[in-house]
Formats: C-alpha cells, sequence, structure tokens
C-alpha cells in the first residue's frame, strides 16, 4: 500500500504541480519568511482556544490514503466543523464577495473527511479564517468537493509515480510567493524558450534566486585543532589557542584543512543544520566532502539517462570548453589595452586562441576537444609571465602550468585556489543533488569525481586566475613568508593560506551581471545557480548552462 499522502501536499498541488513534484517526490522543503510567519500564527492561536476545542488532531485516513493535522475542531449547533487558519487575504469573487483559494478549498475538505472518517458523523462544512482582511469562508462539503478531492488525490499518485518534473506553471505571479523559486528557478525556465526562439520578444529576467549566500565558510587551519558542538554552536578548539564558538545558523561550511579534525556529535550537528564538510590537506589538495542526505532518486535517473548519451556529452563539453577558452582570451585582451604587457608573446597568444575557437566548437568527438582545449591552456599560460608587472618581481612569474606539486609561487598559488574552488563546486552539486560521480566531459578517476572537475572549468579564470593576478600586481604577496619550499616544491605556508582564503572569499562575495540572465549575483551564488542550469538541460528547459562570459 503507498504512504498516505499529506494534507498540505494537496495544498501545494492545487498551488503548483512542480511545486508539489519538489516537496513531496523530490523531497525539497525550504523554510521561508511567509512559512515562518504561518507557523507563528498557528501557535498564537492554539494559545487563544478555548478547552472546548479540540486543536492539532494528527489523524490518518485508510480510506482517502490521508494524513495531515487539523487547525482546530469546533461544535457549532450540533455539527463537528473543521477550521484552517490562513495569514494571507481571501479571493473575491467578480462582485467582491469574499472566497476561498481552490488549494485552501481542497485542504479544508480534506480534514473534512478524515474528520469525518475518525468520529463517524457526518460533515457538511468546513470553514478558512483569512486573518489578513479578517474574514471567515465557509466551504460546503457535498458530493462535488468529495469529486474534487479524488481527482486531486489521483494526479498527485500520478506525480508520484513518474520521474519527469513537471513544467514551470504559466501563472508568473505564484512563483513571485513561493518559497521553492530558487530551486526550481521558473524565470530562468521561462528565458530558456526566448534564448532557443530568437523570434519572441525576450523579457527582462525577474531575479528570485538569492543575491548572496549570507552564511560564511569556516576555515579549520590549526593543526591539531578540533571542531565540536557546544549547544547550537559549533567550537573550534585546539592547545595553544583559545576556544572559539560560531552560531551554526551563521556558518555553511566547514572546511578543515590537514590534521584538523571533527567530532561525530559536531558531524551530526552538520548534517542537521544543513552545514557541508569539506577536507583539504595540507598542501593544499582538495579531498573530500560530506553532506547529509543524498539527491531524489528522480534526480539520478535523469542525470544517468542524459549523461550517457554521448552526442549530448559532446555538446554540453563544447560549450563548456568554449566558455573556459573565452574566459581566457578575455584575460590576454584585458592585458592587452595595457602597453607595458602587450608584448608579442600576449599578442601571438590571442592570435592562436581565436584561431582554435572556431575548430574547437567543430570537434567531432570529446578526444579531439581535450586536445583543442589543451592547445588553448598552453597558449594562455604561456603568456601568463607577461601579465604580472615587473614591480612583482621575477619570482613571483609562473613557468608555464605546473602542479603537483606546483614549482612555483604563482602556481602554488593556482594550485591552492584551485583545491578551494573544488571543494566550492562540489558542495554546490550535493546541495543540488546531482551525482558527482557522473559527468560529461572529464574521465572517471579514482578519487576525482568528473563533475565536479567539469564544473570547475568556468570558474578557474573568474575565481582563481583573476584574483590570483591581481594580487601578484598589487604587491601583497611576501616571497619568504607566505611560501614554504622544499627543493623544487613550493606551497603556501600558514600565513600565505590565511591570507589567501581571505582573497579568495572576498571574490566570491563579488556581484557580477550574467550577460544572458541580465541579472547581478554573487561568485558564491552563480556557482549554485551554474549546477541548476546544468541540470536544466536534460529536463527540457536547457540554454542558459555555460553562458557565463567575462567582459
Amino acid at each position: 500500500m503507498s504512504e498516505p499522502l499529506r494534507i498540505m501536499s494537496l495544498h501545494a498541488l492545487a498551488y503548483c504541480e512542480r511545486l508539489f513534484y519538489l516537496e513531496e517526490v523530490e523531497e525539497m522543503r525550504v523554510a521561508d519568511a511567509r512559512v515562518f510567519a504561518g507557523r507563528r500564527l498557528h501557535a498564537e492561536i492554539e494559545r487563544e482556544e478555548d478547552e472546548e476545542e479540540w486543536l492539532t488532531l494528527n489523524l490518518e485516513s485508510e480510506i482517502w490514503g490521508l494524513t495531515g493535522k487539523v487547525d482546530c475542531v469546533r461544535r457549532r449547533d450540533g455539527q463537528i466543523i473543521p477550521y484552517e487558519h490562513k495569514r494571507g487575504r481571501s479571493a473575491r469573487s467578480f462582485d467582491g464577495v469574499a472566497e476561498c483559494w481552490r488549494s485552501d478549498r481542497l485542504q479544508i475538505v480534506a480534514y473534512a473527511v478524515i474528520v469525518e472518517e475518525h468520529t463517524g458523523r457526518e460533515i457538511k462544512e468546513g470553514r478558512v479564517r483569512y486573518h489578513a482582511d479578517n474574514v471567515m469562508v465557509r466551504v460546503a462539503v457535498d458530493d462535488a468537493a468529495r469529486a474534487e478531492l479524488r481527482v486531486a488525490i489521483e494526479r498527485a499518485r500520478q506525480l508520484q509515480s513518474s520521474v519527469e518534473r513537471p513544467p514551470v506553471t504559466e501563472n508568473e505571479r505564484l512563483c513571485a510567493k513561493c518559497s521553492l523559486a530558487p530551486v526550481c528557478l521558473p524565470e530562468e525556465a521561462r528565458l530558456a524558450e526566448f534564448v532557443e526562439d530568437e523570434k519572441k520578444v525576450k523579457k527582462e529576467t525577474v531575479r528570485l534566486f538569492p543575491v548572496y549566500d549570507s552564511r560564511r565558510v569556516l576555515h579549520v587551519l590549526t593543526q591539531g585543532a578540533r571542531v565540536g558542538k557546544k549547544g547550537d554552536r559549533l567550537e573550534i578548539s585546539s592547545k595553544d589557542q583559545p576556544s572559539s564558538l560560531h552560531p551554526s545558523q551563521e556558518v555553511g561550511q566547514v572546511v578543515l584543512h590537514g590534521f584538523s579534525q571533527i567530532s561525530t556529535q559536531a558531524l551530526r550537528f552538520c548534517a542537521d543544520q544543513e552545514i557541508g564538510v569539506h577536507w583539504v590537506t595540507t598542501g593544499g589538495k582538495y579531498i573530500g566532502s560530506w553532506t547529509s542526505g543524498a539527491g531524489s532518486v528522480q534526480r539520478r535517473i535523469r542525470q544517468y539517462k542524459a549523461l550517457t548519451e554521448e552526442a549530448f556529452c559532446l555538446r554540453l563539453a563544447k560549450q563548456l570548453a568554449e566558455a573556459r577558452a573565452r574566459s581566457q582570451l578575455s584575460v590576454l585582451l584585458r592585458a592587452a589595452r595595457d602597453e607595458g604587457r602587450a608584448t608579442e608573446t600576449v599578442k601571438d597568444s590571442i592570435s592562436s586562441i581565436r584561431k582554435l575557437l572556431s575548430p574547437l566548437n567543430r570537434a567531432t568527438n570529446i578526444h579531439s576537444l581535450r586536445g583543442y582545449e589543451g592547445n588553448v591552456a598552453a597558449h594562455y599560460f604561456k603568456a601568463l609571465p607577461d601579465l604580472i608587472v615587473e614591480e612583482a618581481g621575477e619570482l613571483m612569474k609562473p613557468d608555464g602550468r605546473n602542479r603537483r606539486p606546483p614549482k612555483d609561487r604563482c602556481n602554488a598559488l593556482l594550485s591552492f585556489g584551485y583545491a578551494l574552488l573544488h571543494k566550492d563546486v562540489m558542495s554546490a552539486i550535493l546541495v543540488v543533488g546531482l551525482d558527482p560521480s557522473l559527468g560529461f566531459y572529464h574521465q572517471p578517476r579514482s578519487q576525482a569525481h568528473p563533475l565536479a572537475l567539469d564544473l570547475l572549468e568556468l570558474f578557474r579564470v573568474p575565481m582563481v586566475d583573476i584574483p590570483v593576478l591581481a594580487s601578484i600586481n598589487r604587491k601583497q604577496w611576501d616571497e619568504d613568508g607566505d611560501f614554504a619550499i622544499a627543493g623544487q616544491q613550493v606551497w603556501l605556508s600558514d600565513e600565505g593560506k590565511k591570507k589567501f582564503i581571505q582573497i579568495y572569499e572576498r571574490r566570491k562575495s563579488d556581484q557580477w551581471k550574467h550577460p544572458v540572465i541580465g541579472y547581478s549575483l554573487s561568485y558564491s551564488r552563480l556557482i549554485e545557480l551554474e549546477v541548476r542550469l546544468l541540470e536544466k538541460e536534460w529536463m527540457n528547459e536547457g540554454g542558459l548552462f555555460a553562458r557565463m562570459r567575462l567582459r
């Protein structure tokens, strides 16, 4: 037998089928300010009601297959009447009479039939109180209402058995008030239609996606430090330093560097508070991430089905490779405007990359695409030393791109930056609920997750290369104190890591205006947005992934 439907889910179904699917099938629920306001209202009502009323009845119906909590039940003139309280305003008829919204009507009728089943007494009426305009609307529990309820339950069961997410609602006004708009991205789905069909008139996109991530990243750099739980806060303690406390609601990620540790209690607490935990080695290599829960089965099925199609993967890979190549070209073009940095090497690299863009887009398989992308990267890194001002010193100039381990200071900065970026990309993939082990460009390796490596390519230049070059040209680095050198290997020292983390986190908070979508958001939020846009590529809402371009 199927699990009983939550009556609140029928309210979501009547409001928007996509909302129902996201909440009940993919199990994504976000409590925004409106939700918390509604909870406060119900708490206040419970304190005010008298003893003759039955409050917060938790009931389940075998006949209807429903479960829910009734706000309150009252006896009126020998009748049992269920009540539902709503914070907002009622609907209005053409002549101005207060009416019940369809979603609210469906909800109160559902409460009526389960109360009827448990009491054995016929329920003829339910009532909905709208507090914003202080009106009470009566809802008849008649044959028509029961038939409407049956149809809604049948539709809910159909959606539960499907792996395909319903399309975005045509009523755009509903989206502006929906708590799941940042997950659903309805405006971006509508914009994709205009991008695909140039004959359509493009309208301004309303941003429903948050600009910033208000929660900060907690980096634990002290070797041997321990992250524990103290009340509703995370506590960082070590032998040589006083303990520090961090409210959980202010923390979005915990990053453990080197040999720092976290207790099982703190790990469980982070799961409850949806705080991601990530590990990075002492040398600055990303190890892995942990987060509570996993993506829904439906999301994984859609991802697996799409990313096993060779032609589809090639198309996504070309979009990704072109985006990175154009970002690298943009950096060189910026430098070419400065006479002091417009060297012949820079000019030759610009010319070579431009010539490679066309064959890159015509690549017929992943292997040839990697060849073109590798040539673009080689020309880019060849010109990189000429982008650094002479005042920064020769020691801060890179010798091409070298890693595992890095052999110069600039490459040490780049490698550490890419590790932090890898962590943030991985975090976004897990938050969205995709499987990082199945990508479309990089091949599976022992530890690295292909999808994370794929998406990493989009952000290397804007989030790491540009701030690294800028910090070197501003002479922010101490050539001796900020780096640890062992033979040919160059790493960041503890002081260097602290300085880099500040630069990187500041870059994540910078705002950037998307050239296609048209609104501004921080780079931190941009990572999550691109992961969600990638998912739309296999949901018939594609067209916006990897369209970001540096100017």
